[in-house]
């Protein structure tokens, strides 16, 4: 025997393998499907709902197209000529001349990274017919004239989910590395791949739940949510965290974070070298965060009211307390700045000038533009919203993730679909994603007070608009010094948005643009050096957000330290720092607490 073939029969996996790996995936693919049918049968099988309102959006949309077959037509034509273009450029490109392409993808557009969809001419032309035909869809059906907004939003956005969804990277015979790979490893990939798919199914209780990090790889405490401290106070809703002092001395007012209850507090806690909390103890803050509950039915009826009264005003007095200072300044991220504002406004109306300044990440508060989110929210959703947190109390973190991951599909979707399932490849541990997969519920009555009163009646930018505690919330009577730092790439709060609501405040303002999006342009620690900011450096705040920007000037490095210069300008008188483990209230435990540690997808493996 030759040694090219022996070596080739070495390389041939065990006939024996392969038969117990596809034994083992014929069984456990049964038992799903059992699994399945006992549940939709327990269930009651019921015709499926078009909830989003898909079909009638779609179908308004094609009656407004056929009313204009001339407009059909030309579209045709282009697609038509288009396609003739890329096929002489094929036909140029497999004769070995050079010719510039016909489409091109976006920048930043990380499918098509792989050398061959350049270099072989036949996956650039299925490379360049797909964004061919993406291109005329996309533009064909945003061109539809007579579909209000809401219903053209919805349209655009969905029929991009189709175009994404629809990728030749999301295949394998049409990927090229997963082409390579299945050629090589004789398509153990793709079995690995469904083994993958299966797991995900059985961990997502018969829903698939994209594994998008290793999620053995991270503990809290140990190698993310590392900052040293301790939990000094709690109740049902919340624990406050101080932590230890790296300084002789310490800021004389203390940090308050207000962290979204979206997500957990450690977002900004990640690692020593990105954690924002960590560099603001070194800065000299004494730091304290609000580490929000994960909520079960108990608290179905907690509202924004009582988020407000007993959760954050809870936490300046006992910030107050624990110090022995009549003053604090404040630190609210996304949701959690909505609620900082909207305390603000509370303490304003009350005479409680205990909050001395408010810093506001991200955050909306007039909801006018509310983005891509915008399109989940309308009646017929919100009301179908409702009827399931009714049910069980709370709507499933779960739920909301899937939301805000099909806003970055290819991203945070398809590339671990390509990577876990075509590739047979497990996911990298990143505790990023594994603070992204740390999902948290939200109470009934909040969320439908959150997304009627905020989002659908925009009601927090209107004076008196809304009522808690007895106290009309007026945003108008905000004077206290105020910095608000959003990004430009934000998909969750645009910053034409945040800008409005920097707007309401009666006090001054500093708004400062990041580069990046809603995570990575906040959590961008100065030695990173990375994105960069924009200011104007008008006094007051231009009128429009496009003005603000045509005015601004943009400045290297991180928005961080433009903030620590802002809050020293307020006040940096300092004191001896501040022991968590030696201040009035007694510590009950050690950061970063129990609170923050319940997983809801461990609770379901267990």
């Amino acid at each position: 025997m030759s040694q090219a073939k022996e070596t080739e029969q070495q390389a041939l996996p065990d006939p024996q393998e392969i038969a117990k790996t596809y034994a083992e995936v014929a069984q456990r693919a049964s038992k799903l499907l059992h699994s399945h049918i006992q549940r939709q049968v327990k269930k009651g099988v019921s015709p499926p709902q078009d909830e989003l309102g898909i079909a009638q959006a779609f179908m308004d949309m094609m009656a407004k197209m056929l009313a204009n077959p001339y407009q059909m037509a030309q579209a045709q034509m282009n697609l038509v000529w288009d396609y003739f273009s890329l096929w002489q450029h094929s036909s140029l490109r497999f004769m070995g001349m050079q010719t510039p392409p016909i489409a091109t993808p976006h920048k930043g557009d990380k499918r098509f990274k792989d050398e061959q969809w350049e270099e072989h001419f036949l996956f650039d032309f299925i490379k360049q017919s797909y964004l061919i035909s993406a291109r005329h869809i996309h533009d064909t059906v945003s061109g539809v004239k007579g579909l209000d907004d809401h219903t053209q939003e919805k349209v655009n956005f969905f029929t991009r989910q189709f175009i994404d969804a629809l990728s030749p990277s999301n295949f394998a015979h049409t990927n090229p590395e997963v082409f390579r790979e299945t050629v090589s490893s004789h398509g153990q990939n793709l079995v690995k791949g469904f083994n993958n798919l299966l797991r995900d199914i059985e961990d997502g209780d018969g829903q698939l739940r994209v594994k998008m990090t290793d999620t053995s790889a991270f503990e809290l405490g140990k190698n993310v949510a590392t900052t040293p401290g301790k939990v000094i106070f709690q109740n049902e809703l919340f624990q406050l965290l101080q932590f230890t002092p790296t300084t002789k001395t310490q800021f004389k007012r203390p940090l308050l974070i207000v962290p979204p209850w979206i997500n957990k507090y450690y977002i900004l806690d990640l690692r020593d070298k990105n954690s924002y909390i960590k560099w603001a103890t070194d800065q000299g803050h004494s730091v304290f965060v609000m580490s929000w509950v994960n909520p079960d039915e108990r608290l179905a009826e907690k509202g924004f009211e009582e988020y407000l009264t007993e959760a954050c005003m809870v936490a300046v007095d006992k910030v107050c307390e624990q110090t022995g200072e009549k003053e604090v300044n404040a630190v609210g991220y996304c949701l959690g700045g909505t609620l900082l504002g909207t305390t603000a406004a509370y303490m304003a109306a009350k005479k409680d000038k205990r909050i001395a300044s408010a810093t506001f990440f991200t955050t909306m508060l007039d909801f006018s533009i509310p983005g891509e989110l915008g399109i989940f929210i309308d009646e017929k959703q919100v009301s179908s919203l409702e009827k399931k947190m009714s049910e069980r109390g709370y709507l499933e973190g779960a739920e909301m993730a899937g939301t805000f991951n099909m806003l970055r599909a290819n991203d945070l979707i398809w590339s671990f679909v390509v990577n876990n399932y075509l590739m047979g490849k497990d996911p990298f541990p990143f505790d990023l994603l594994y603070w992204n997969s740390d999902s948290t519920r939200m109470p009934a009555a909040m969320h439908s007070f959150y997304l009627r009163t905020m989002y659908m009646q925009n009601l927090l930018k209107e004076p008196g608009g809304i009522t808690l505690d007895g106290v009309a919330i007026d945003l108008g009577k905000i004077k206290i010094p105020a910095y608000f730092i959003s990004t430009i790439e934000d998909h969750i709060a645009p910053w034409q948005s945040t800008y409005l609501g920097a707007q309401r405040f009666a006090g001054p303002t500093r708004f400062v643009l990041g580069g990046s999006g809603h995570i990575a342009g906040i959590v961008n620690p100065p030695a990173a050096n990375k994105y960069g900011y924009w200011i104007n450096p008008a006094k007051t705040l231009p009128e429009t957000a496009e003005s603000f920007f045509s005015g601004a000037k943009q400045h290297e490095g991180s928005w961080w330290t433009d903030w620590q210069a802002w809050l020293m300008a307020q006040s940096d008188v300092t004191v001896p720092a501040r022991d968590p483990a030696k201040g009035k209230l007694k510590p009950l435990e050690d950061a970063p607490g129990s609170f923050v540690k319940f997983r809801l997808d461990l609770q379901k493996k267990s």
